[in-house]
């Protein structure tokens, strides 16, 4: 399904829930949002929304954290 989309298509109805739970799926197997991204040919943003609508918790932004 992902693979399908054109650039810049409005993604609706029942094609937007399919694409939010193919999505949701694979960033919960561990692939990125960036990585989805480029994969779709979508943007960070409309992955970000597209999961966030999905009622997926995202994950940290990771790198080192500051310890006292």
């Amino acid at each position: 399904m992902a693979e399908t989309l054109k650039k810049g298509t409005r993604v609706t109805g029942s094609e937007r829930s399919e694409l939010a739970t193919e999505l949701k799926n694979r960033y919960d197997e561990g692939e990125s949002i960036r990585s989805l991204a480029a994969s779709t040919g979508r943007s960070y943003g409309f992955v970000h929304r597209l999961l966030t609508e999905a009622g997926v918790t995202l994950r940290g932004r990771g790198g080192a954290t500051r310890r006292s």
